[in-house]
């Protein structure tokens, strides 16, 4: 139950910059009174604004500000929750909004609106239309149950039971099934993609499978051939040693025996020469002296023709032999440059043979490099390939066991749904209570001396048949009539409230409900009412009509204009008649 204490404010519409404080706990009934605009209603729209950041009248928040002061616009309010305390804070010039319990003030959110929801739905339980039907029955911008559009009723009763929850839950399962469709299409999307692998990855294997089987059989075909190749060059080459063993070394024998040869007679020649040489200069000597140098003696002319005919003798020998010498080395240059053209061949062969050798390494090297592709390369591809297949297979298979679960998610959801839906459990809850809220209602509308059966259905639409069973609906009814329909229906939410102790609360604002439609008759039979209630229960009647109503409350407060700033007056009136 929420025990309101204390409303405080200042610099709201007509008020000052000092505070006005209202204990709205302190007295069952109270009076407020004053003229035209002296601020009576301000305490309405100043609870409703602390509450719920607007007023109870339609006056745009900035309108709120004391148009003279401009500023430091602050409303505060106090009440009790189940033993815990709570105190609101909202201002204008400068923004305030802050909550506090039991002295600590609580979080605030990055958003005034967040911060307005964990007010209204985790303290105080109830809205701004569900507070106005509870609490409070205006003349004024307040709209009465029974004008509400059907949907905005059934908020109305929602709150009252206490099963706005079924709500929340309903528009939270709504937001997790949008969720998991959501999952559900991005799941479908992949299973698709993954199918689409799957599918290429295994014309991929069968392709591989086919074009390995036409490698093997290329490089079989490769492989044997080159290993063909490899047998005719060294059956070539094992031609080619045979021919070179057995000509190189006889040709070099000859060629060691013909270059020794030659260097034997260039040693002759080269002493044919100096013979020559001495030969000729002796003949010379003999040709130009008479006489001895060494020991001057006279050459006899027949030692100088014996010496001359020796030295010509000499001559033609040494010439011959110098001729036989030059016949012999020309014939040996001969043999040598046959030796040396027949040696060329032979390493023309052993070139061919290294050729040979260096084209069998090679094509030994593609041998293997071959007999390594087909035990290796295509199969690990395969092997690879295959094992992505088998890893797509446990993704798609992972998929859809995922997307199992969350379509049965999904279905236990949209079943749960359909159970919150207004037409599901909360439309039992409502059946239950309808005949009680039916019941309290015809009670009050009799104490209110309005004889007519009220009804109100699933749908809350109202019935209403008279004495006579003459139906009609709520806009058949005169304006007083009116007003004891709206007020049977106040005092039925509160009753409901108190009994479900859902909103239930000690306040009850009647803001001018005595001077607007009621006769007589009716503001006596609303004041029975108001005896009947419960001592927690504290009620503001707000009136201009000081006169009919003095001395039936226990308290009364008075709002008078002074230098066009709202001030409150209050004293406990005597002769009193106590609640």
């Amino acid at each position: 139950m929420i025990i309101f204490k204390t409303l405080r404010y200042k610099n709201f519409l007509s008020s000052g910059n000092n505070f006005t404080e209202i204990n709205l706990n302190e007295n069952n009934s109270t009076l407020v009174v004053g003229q035209n605009g002296a601020g009576k209603s301000t305490m309405l729209d100043a609870l409703s604004f602390g509450l719920f950041g607007k007023a109870h009248r339609n006056i745009n928040k900035y309108q709120l500000i004391n148009s003279i002061n401009n500023k430091g616009c602050l409303v505060e309010v106090e009440f009790s929750i189940g033993g815990n305390n709570f105190k609101i804070c909202r201002g204008i010039k400068p923004g305030i909004f802050e909550i506090w319990k039991n002295g600590t003030m609580i979080n605030q959110s990055s958003h005034a609106k967040e911060y307005q929801k964990i007010l209204e739905q985790n303290i105080l339980k109830l809205n701004h239309k569900s507070f106005h039907q509870v609490i409070v029955l205006g003349s004024s911008s307040f709209i009465p149950f029974m004008q509400l559009p059907g949907g905005h009723r059934r908020e109305v009763i929602e709150d009252l039971l206490d099963i706005n929850v079924f709500s929340k839950m309903n528009i939270l399962l709504k937001e997790r099934n949008t969720q998991l469709k959501d999952k559900l299409n991005g799941i479908n999307y992949d299973i698709d993609i993954i199918k689409t692998k799957i599918d290429a990855q295994r014309k991929y294997i069968r392709d591989v499978n086919e074009l390995i089987g036409q490698n093997i059989s290329k490089k079989k075909e490769d492989i044997a051939k080159y290993q063909s190749e490899i047998k005719d060059l060294q059956q070539n080459n094992t031609t080619l040693s045979a021919y070179v063993e057995s000509k190189q070394s006889p040709i070099e024998n000859e060629l060691n025996t013909l270059n020794n040869k030659k260097q034997a007679l260039i040693q002759y020649t080269a002493q044919f020469k100096q013979q020559m040489t001495t030969v000729a200069k002796d003949a010379k000597f003999y040709e130009t002296n008479d006489e001895c140098p060494t020991c001057s003696q006279d050459i006899s002319s027949e030692l100088r023709e014996e010496k001359l005919t020796f030295a010509k003798n000499k001559a033609k020998e040494l010439k011959s032999a110098m001729d036989r010498a030059a016949t012999e080395s020309t014939a040996i240059e001969q043999s040598i440059e046959r030796a040396n053209n027949s040696f060329s061949e032979i390493r023309e062969k052993q070139s061919e043979i290294h050729s040979n050798n260096q084209t069998i390494n090679r094509l030994q090297t593609h041998i293997q490099s071959l007999e390594s592709d087909l035990t290796g390369t295509e199969s690990n591809d395969l092997e690879k390939a295959k094992t992505d297949l088998s890893e797509f297979e446990d993704t798609k298979y992972n998929l859809i066991e995922e997307k199992m679960k969350i379509s049965e998610e999904y279905s236990y959801n949209s079943v749960i749904v359909e159970m919150l839906k207004d037409t599901g459990i909360k439309t039992k809850i409502i059946k239950q209570y309808l005949p009680v809220m039916n019941k309290l209602v015809n009670q009050y509308l009799q104490v209110l001396d309005f004889f007519v059966h009220f009804h109100l259905d699933e749908s809350f639409q109202e019935v209403i048949r008279s004495r006579h069973r003459d139906e009609f609906t709520y806009d058949s009814f005169s304006e007083g009539e009116k007003q004891r329909i709206d007020l049977a229906l106040l005092f039925t939410w509160r009753q409901v409230a108190k009994m479900k102790n859902s909103v239930a609360t000690n306040l009850l604002i009647l803001d001018e409900t005595f001077d607007s439609s009621l006769d007589h008759d009716g503001v006596e039979n609303l004041l029975k009412i108001l005896y009947t209630l419960d001592d927690q229960t504290n009620v503001f009647v707000i009136s201009h009509k000081g006169e009919i109503l003095d001395g039936k409350f226990n308290n009364k407060i008075e709002f008078v204009k002074e230098k066009n700033f709202s001030k409150m007056k209050r004293g406990l009136q005597a002769n009193e008649l106590v609640l």
